[in-house]
């Protein structure tokens, strides 16, 4: 049996899941801008409490690994390694991206969403003005096209959406709503990132072993962080 405590943090929401086998067992989350540094490790601790576990019965911690806020990927990955050096617990990366698609895919009845095996589900995290993070997979969740940052336009995937149907997705994907009116294209609303939504991810890599390494690993940031000028130097 596993038990993995999962950790979200790659955009403004903070949410912590505790899973078993894969299945959501417990959930806390908070979506009311960047709350991270003072919720996530009371929410850890809260669920810990709740579900009477101590660290020697977790399996693995689980940390979204970017894309996605410099600072919240900072806090998470952070957090998810103090846990793991002081439990000697091993640590699991999640691509934010992957976990979004995995909830979609898993419900796609919920959306009405075509069970075809020609579906690209494209996952999207906000970035600076027009831009998103963004990355491809398949009606199974392999990866097609790998996480990049993409500028939107009105020509934006056109090529992909003349072939077949692609589903849009994530904050992200707000964007490119205005601009992409192909008959191909499908938006599906309100999905956003989750601790939740990595649980059967995270479960897949502990089954096959798949950690990274404590001492090494740092989030994937995709692009280099740049600071804003305060608003009171403005």
């Amino acid at each position: 049996m596993s038990i993995i405590l999962n950790l979200e943090s790659s955009t403004d929401i903070c949410s912590i899941a505790l899973s078993v086998n894969g299945k959501v067992a417990d959930v806390m989350e908070n979506a009311e801008g960047m709350n991270h540094a003072r919720l996530m490790s009371v929410y850890v601790r809260e669920i810990m409490q709740r579900n009477r576990l101590s660290f020697d019965k977790i399996s693995a911690v689980a940390v979204s690994k970017g894309p996605g806020s410099y600072t919240g990927l900072r806090i998470g990955v952070s957090l998810a390694k103090g846990l793991c050096y002081a439990n000697h617990i091993p640590l699991i990366a999640v691509c934010p991206l992957q976990s979004m698609a995995a909830h979609v895919i898993e419900n796609k009845h919920q959306w009405n969403i075509p069970d075809s095996d020609r579906l690209i589900c494209c996952p999207m995290i906000d970035a600076r003005r027009m831009e998103v993070y963004m990355a491809l997979y398949d009606h199974q969740n392999n990866e097609i096209e790998g996480v990049q940052s993409k500028v939107i336009n009105e020509n934006s995937f056109l090529d992909l959406l003349n072939e077949r149907p692609v589903a849009f997705f994530g904050n992200g994907s707000e964007k490119l709503r205005p601009v992409i009116t192909h008959p191909n294209a499908l938006f599906i609303p309100d999905v956003k990132t989750s601790a939740q939504f990595m649980c059967s991810l995270s479960d897949k890599a502990f089954e096959i072993n798949q950690f990274v390494d404590l001492a090494y690993f740092e989030p994937f940031y995709l692009k280099d962080f740049i600071a804003g000028v305060p608003k009171k130097l403005i």
